[in-house]
């Protein structure tokens, strides 16, 4: 996808839409369904929640349904979870390493993902580095 002005909100959600079905088999383990939104900012809420001095702080966040029970969740996402790509920071992300920004939306959803769902950081970086090599 080629881009003479700054993908929309609309463009990153295709993109990423398109990538969940093709992210590391590890993942799509744990990601059955999973819900795909896309916001310009972190709101003010999770910017606190977070303590982030800024909003281009935050890139992604998963954001899981209903505990299974109190201090018990799912290791698995279901209908109820969401994960949020946040426009903005991804630009200004993409503008600073000058990526392809299919495989850096790529890498932020491996990343974001794969972390909520306790995979080590060793596993990450191998997924990660999986994807640069096109061998997803």
């Amino acid at each position: 996808m080629s881009f003479s002005a700054p993908p929309s909100l609309d463009d990153i959600e295709t993109i990423a839409a398109q990538l969940l079905e093709n992210l590391p088999e590890e993942i799509l383990e744990c990601c059955e369904t999973l819900g795909i939104t896309v916001e310009e900012f972190p709101d003010d809420a999770t910017t606190a929640e977070m303590e982030l001095d800024e909003p281009y702080e935050l890139v992604a966040l998963y954001r899981s349904g209903k505990e299974i029970s109190p201090g018990v969740e799912r290791k698995v996402a279901n209908d109820d979870d969401v994960l949020i790509l946040y426009r903005r920071p991804i630009l200004d992300l993409w503008c600073d390493t000058q990526d392809d920004l299919t495989n850096l939306i790529r890498e932020v959803m491996i990343e974001e993902l794969a972390s909520n769902f306790e995979f080590s950081e060793d596993e990450i970086e191998e997924m990660t580095a999986r994807h640069h090599q096109g061998m997803l």
